[in-house]
């Protein structure tokens, strides 16, 4: 059982150390620091257990779609990792995922984005949000549209309670990674575009969360400072059962 227990501890290291080394290289490619870049496991379905030897191997960024899911791992993890929200938020889980996350990648609309402002500020603590674009005509995928981005950034950029960190896409899937570098070409552009305008507003305005198993290399290429990867470290696993509502939709990371 040790021996097995071992094996697995080992595979696991070696799946981490391999999509470091991709990110690594693309990060040189792109004349970037490497530093610059964060990996973030998504660990959706996958159980604590499981988890376990992907911190052993370095990982302290983790990332989850659904709230309900979160709400059974943060406790039973140490409490050193930091978690990101990846998936859809619901509005009536707001107040939970301020609780569990350090920072939502998921605002993508304005109600939802006041809504966390409005409850952050309550608690005397600014929440960390990225705003997420809709740059696909997936009828699944939820965002802010192009056209409607800057807005919406202005607005929530002079609400109380947040903390705008950047933008958040989720790419089309495609077989050939070089498909996605469009998109995020627009989304890199639309970041720069409102940079100064956040700065100015005092918030960071620091990420770009894109990139995940299949076209994180071509990301980290584009300038992403977050990559989601799920399938590349834990292997693939079972699609979760739904809940009620769109939260936490299903995608490949």
């Amino acid at each position: 059982m040790e021996v097995a227990i071992a094996g697995r501890a080992s595979e696991v290291a070696s799946r981490v150390a391999a999509v470091q080394d991709t990110i690594r290289a693309a990060a040189r490619r792109a004349r970037r620091d490497p530093g610059t870049v964060t990996l973030v496991a998504v660990s959706k379905t996958v159980p604590p257990e499981r988890i376990l030897p992907v911190l052993d191997a370095g990982i302290v960024d983790l990332g989850e779609n659904r709230v309900q899911e979160a709400e059974a791992k943060v406790p039973a993890l140490p409490a050193t990792l930091r978690w990101h929200l990846v998936g859809h938020l619901q509005g009536n889980k707001v107040n939970r995922a301020l609780d569990l996350f350090a920072l939502i990648h998921s605002v993508d609309r304005l109600e939802l984005g006041l809504s966390i402002g409005e409850r952050a500020q309550r608690r005397g603590r600014p929440a960390h949000v990225l705003l997420q674009v809709k740059l696909t005509e997936k009828e699944t995928q939820f965002g802010f549209g192009e056209a409607e981005i800057a807005g919406a950034a202005g607005t929530l950029a002079k609400a109380g309670g947040l903390s705008l960190d950047g933008l958040m896409c989720i790419a089309p899937e495609a077989e050939d990674p070089e498909a996605t570098r469009p998109c995020f070409r627009r989304l890199a552009g639309l970041f720069g575009d409102l940079a100064g305008e956040m700065g100015r507003a005092g918030h960071p305005w620091r990420h770009l969360s894109m990139g995940m198993t299949h076209d994180y290399a071509v990301a980290v290429e584009e300038g992403a400072t977050l990559v989601r990867v799920g399938r590349a470290i834990f292997g693939e696993r079972p699609v979760a059962p739904p809940e009620k509502g769109p939260e936490g939709h299903a995608e490949r990371v």
